[in-house]
């Protein structure tokens, strides 16, 4: 098993927000203040009439058609969505000293903190963040779980293994939608890999500054999004060029695809270019699984759907722990980080 790739160069003093809120700035600090082309705007959905993403009852459906859904009926228990929940929410609302225990170190992507912060006058997120290696245990860094809450490693463990079997079934239903054996993908990602990351955004008096976190793709293969049940609208999907606003779902999870799906079905499903904004008045907490295969593993389109006249080849053969490093060593900057796997024409 090779170690999780290293992450963020730790630069100079990263701000917190949740600190910085409770000294009630007269402006929002120029760290976090966007370019216009670059900012999210104030959200608003009254342009947007339909719900942009599917809903797809797991319940009743054979097999996905999109690359980014909401799932209902997905399998979890309310009890365990909810602690996890509840758990997280807890963990932000600690004072900051007890969060600066389990720090985002230089060298891995795990800890509190800001992770992709490369330079001191990089732009910062509006959001605190913390992240863990879950699966294999091979991956966890114990000294980064926290004793408080006292549930949090009981409620983390549990909920991540009812994950690992959703992330399982949905690309059970991906292989089977492409005409593969539905046992491709799990056959090919040997002992997957299993990562959380919990956002916390605070209000921010000026949300028109700002973003919440910086457009990317994910690198893994799915990324399963759990808003809390009274978060306002952050999540943004680019469509057509122009950035929506996905209106969250009570019970919903948003399943978007990573890149190495993207790269795996030489391009038939896409990984799903994202952002979050923030709200003048009310708080967004989520909780985000990333599934993806072992870093040994080699990753290339699968032979079944590249066809030379028709699908030729998009991408190139490379290891996926190769990728994961280049992916966490570089800033969130929307697709860019799928520039390392394209064959370029």
């Amino acid at each position: 098993m090779a170690p999780l790739p290293i992450s963020s160069i730790r630069v100079g003093k990263i701000e917190d927000v949740q600190e910085l809120i409770k000294s009630k700035p007269n402006k929002v600090p120029e760290r976090f203040i966007r370019a216009a082309n670059e900012r999210g705007g104030l959200v608003s959905l009254k342009t947007h009439f339909h719900q942009p993403i599917p809903v797809i009852d797991l319940s009743e459906l054979s097999k996905p058609h999109t690359n980014d859904d909401f799932v209902i009926n997905h399998g979890l228990e309310v009890d365990v969505v909810d602690d996890i929940e509840k758990v997280a929410k807890e963990f932000f609302e600690m004072p900051l000293e007890e969060k600066q225990k389990y720090p985002l170190e230089p060298g891995t992507v795990q800890g509190y903190g800001q992770a992709f912060i490369f330079s001191e006058d990089q732009k910062l997120d509006w959001c605190n963040m913390f992240a863990l290696g879950v699966h294999p245990p091979s991956i966890r860094n114990p000294k980064l779980w926290p004793s408080k809450p006292a549930r949090f490693s009981e409620s983390l463990k549990g909920y991540s293994k009812e994950m690992r079997k959703l992330c399982k079934r949905l690309l059970t239903y991906i292989a089977i939608s492409l005409g593969l054996k539905k046992e491709r993908f799990e056959e090919m990602f040997g002992e997957a890999v299993q990562a959380v990351r919990m956002n916390y955004y605070p209000p921010c008096s000026s949300p028109d500054l700002v973003l919440g976190l910086s457009p990317h793709s994910d690198g893994s293969a799915l990324t399963v999004l759990q808003q809390s049940k009274d978060s306002c609208v952050g999540l943004q999907i680019l469509k057509d060029n122009t950035w929506v606003p996905v209106l969250p779902l009570p019970n919903a999870l948003v399943i978007n695809i990573g890149d190495t799906v993207e790269v795996l079905t030489n391009g038939k499903y896409k990984s799903v270019e994202h952002r979050a904004v923030t709200n003048r008045e009310r708080e967004r907490l989520t909780i985000v699984t990333f599934y993806a295969p072992n870093y040994e593993v080699e990753i290339e389109p699968m032979g079944e759907l590249v066809d030379d006249e028709t699908n030729p080849c998009k991408y190139r053969s490379y290891n996926h722990g190769d990728y994961s490093y280049h992916y966490v060593s570089n800033k969130l900057q929307g697709k860019k980080s799928l520039d390392f796997a394209k064959i370029l024409n």
